[in-house]
């Protein structure tokens, strides 16, 4: 530790460390633009210097060393006239449009020159102008005139989303930020860019000129896409979602969010939500109130356990929902007298889990690995924040190695790639596990492994070196019907490595659905059984078989050929095969709980008013079971269902308890091809009903790969 006097207060950091760091320990702001805590020094714009004892001139605090006994000003009059000198140059170019600027009122410049600015310039000549540039749907760069070169963008790309989408051209007053070969910016990070712009050069273009930050409300939430459980501020005007932006939480998201969280929220104001009850009547939909449309659903789902049996009847939930819908709808489901209930909707087998599969260590020590190996995942696409922790740990040495059906692009280095085909992963892994089992003299778990495989031998050494390391199971091995025996081979590796062994779950409540038992009980039919047509009443929570699940477009011929199909959903969806939709509340409406893939549970507020007619679906489905004279119903808050399903008091559950999560298996490792389809795993825009509806995000590139990829 060094210890420096700053501002005549004594303060220890590390060595190593900046006088921006110190200041920072010691609560002391020094003005600054183009230092950010999670992007690497750059000194560009200056308007850090300080006054350093004993040096000659103004020293920027974001570039100079702690040394012990050294002694920094950063108020005084020498800091504060070279800090007044570099706004002056800062502002010679700088557009003057303030009133303007859809950045005014969160524009670091703005606020710095109110007290570093001079009320009028020495210069008079004109000012420069920076062509106008297209990248894209989500970020606006029209204001490229605005930009003082601090370069965060151009860091940000290359450090944290690992792809310099932005660079610098030419030099002095001709330099500027550009994409350089007129191309779109892509990554699934490039939101973020807009949070951390110091002035209005980018701006958010689905938000541009929508609303002032003044006018907005901000509220707490949940991102219900991925499983990492972002946190999120969501600004409101007139109840209506007007933008989204990170909430800083360095255990789970730090202070970035995926695109798709960002600007999802347009799926909430669009066309296609539904607002009203509609029942479908001689082939044509008719809106109704609530209760008549309750009233249907009742007396249809009375009739069919009556006439076919309660087994007659199942429900089929998104894990996007809260915690407390997937709760209630089994409960509901199981009072009728049916064990039919699913959320795995895109999985090819079914086996029974002793416990709760989560992530198998915390999302934060993603960060500090030092070997990991990814089975069937798409990582950066599927979870880009966790491949977001999992680059920083790559640039600090960590082995990054896959097991995938091709090679792909993850913006990270990656040591190996073992590239089979879907059916042979097993194989894969059982040539990785031969590997450890020759280096470690032990016997392997399947006779077929091959140690000679050369990409399996490097895996093998890369994970029996190091101390923090990780076998990761993505969306495909949990959908791939040889899942079992993958996790049985992962589920070696790890122990013999060292390593732990989890899943990058899919959704936003994956874990969450396992924990309040969405899957189906004794004797009851699984996802795949109920949309191969054996239900005679099907309730919809959330989801949109044809896309969600893997059944495809086979799933609305067997749910045509149900007698009752209930949806429930925000949006006017399923109308092919559905008998009667009820409008229910996003997240952005309703109260709730989503837990995340380490297994952390965090609820929620609603943010705005349901729109419309729309209920929250903890209470829909709460007055069908009161309709339906189920016991145990009489639920009054959102946290009375969360206390109710986790037996923990309101307010004092974290997390799934520790007992239950459980990654092991007792299945036997098999390595022989199952011959079975590819696992479906759903693009980065197609994951669910909101990302599906976002206009923005369906017009980047990575949608329109995804439907061309479709369409071949």
């Amino acid at each position: 530790m060094v210890e420096i006097e700053l501002d005549g207060q004594k303060v220890e950091v590390a060595a190593g460390s900046m006088v921006m760091h110190a200041a920072e320990k010691a609560g002391t702001y020094i003005p600054h633009f183009c230092y950010h805590k999670k992007l690497s020094i750059a000194a560009s714009c200056r308007m850090c210097l300080v006054e350093v004892e004993k040096a000659p001139k103004p020293m920027p605090a974001c570039a100079t060393p702690v040394t012990q006994g050294m002694v920094v000003r950063t108020k005084s009059d020498k800091a504060i006239q070279a800090q007044k000198s570099v706004m002056e140059f800062l502002l010679i170019n700088h557009p003057l449009d303030c009133p303007i600027c859809d950045q005014g009122g969160e524009c670091q410049l703005q606020d710095l020159a109110v007290g570093y600015g001079a009320s009028s310039s020495r210069y008079e000549e004109e000012k420069r102008v920076v062509p106008v540039k297209d990248v894209g749907p989500l970020i606006s760069m029209q204001e490229m005139s605005r930009c003082i070169h601090c370069t965060r963008c151009v860091r940000f790309g290359q450090e944290v989303a690992g792809v310099m989408e932005l660079g610098m051209i030419h030099r002095g007053e001709h330099a500027e930020i550009t994409t350089v070969t007129g191309e779109t910016i892509d990554s699934e990070l490039s939101g973020n860019m807009i949070d951390i712009c110091p002035v209005g050069a980018l701006t958010s273009k689905p938000f541009r000129y929508s609303a002032r930050t003044w006018e907005l409300s901000r509220r707490k939430s949940v991102s219900p896409h991925d499983s990492t459980g972002s946190n999120l501020i969501v600004q409101v005007k007139n109840h209506k979602v007007m933008r989204v932006l990170p909430f800083e939480n360095e255990d789970i998201n730090e202070c970035w969010i995926a695109d798709r969280d960002r600007f999802s929220y347009e799926a909430l104001n669009g066309e296609e939500r539904l607002q009203r009850p509609m029942l479908k009547q001689g082939g044509q939909w008719i809106e109704v109130d609530w209760q008549t449309a309750l009233e249907y659903v009742v007396n249809g789902l009375q009739c069919l356990k009556k006439e076919k049996g309660a087994n007659s009847i199942g429900a089929l939930v998104s894990p996007h929902s809260t915690l407390e819908e997937l709760y209630l709808a089994g409960a509901l489901v199981r009072g009728l007298g049916s064990n039919n209930i699913d959320y795995r909707l895109r999985n090819a087998e079914f086996a029974a889990a002793p416990g709760v599969r989560w992530l198998g260590r915390s999302i934060a020590s993603l960060s500090t690995l030092q070997s990991v190996l990814v089975v069937g995942s798409n990582l950066r696409k599927d979870h880009p924040l966790f491949a977001q922790r999992i680059r920083q740990a790559a640039r600090k040495g960590c082995v990054v190695m896959s097991v995938n059906s091709v090679v792909r692009d993850w913006a990270m280095p990656v040591a190996q790639t073992l590239v089979s085909a879907p059916g042979a992963w097993t194989q894969a892994l059982a040539d990785v596990a031969a590997a450890v089992a020759q280096e470690k003299g032990v016997q392997a778990p399947v006779a077929s492994g091959q140690a000679s495989n050369e990409a399996a031998r490097a895996i093998a050494v890369a994970l029996l070196a190091g101390e923090q390391k990780a076998v990761l199971l993505g969306n495909a091995a949990a959908h791939h019907a040889q899942a079992s025996s993958l996790l049985a081979l992962a589920q070696w590796i790890a122990e013999q490595t060292g390593a732990s062994v989890g899943y990058l779950t899919e959704a936003a409540n994956t874990v969450g659905a396992q924990w309040v038992k969405a899957v189906p009980g004794q004797g009851g039919l699984n996802a795949a059984e109920m949309l191969a047509g054996g239900l005679k009443g099907v309730i919809l929570l959330n989801t949109e078989p044809v896309l969600d699940s893997a059944a495809g477009v086979k799933a609305a011929e067997a749910l045509a050929q149900a007698e009752m199909v209930v949806t429930l959903s925000p949006f006017k969806t399923n109308l092919e095969f559905s008998d009667v939709l009820l409008p229910i509340a996003p997240f952005t409406e309703t109260s709730g709980s989503f837990v995340n893939a380490e297994g952390r549970l965090q609820s929620f507020h609603a943010v705005v008013r349901p729109l419309g007619e729309t209920r929250p679906a903890w209470k829909v489905l709460r007055v069908l079971a009161n309709l339906l004279d189920l016991q145990g119903f009489d639920f009054e808050t959102s946290q009375d269902v969360l206390s109710k399903a986790t037996g923990v008091p309101a307010g004092q559950v974290q997390s799934v308890p520790a007992e239950l999560l459980d990654n092991r298996t007792a299945v036997v490792p098999q390595a022989a091809a199952s011959g079975a389809a590819d696992p479906v795993v759903a693009s980065i825009y197609q994951l669910d009903g909101l990302v599906r509806r976002s206009t923005s995000l369906q017009l980047t590139a990575d949608a329109r790969l995804a439907r061309e990829g479709a369409a071949a």
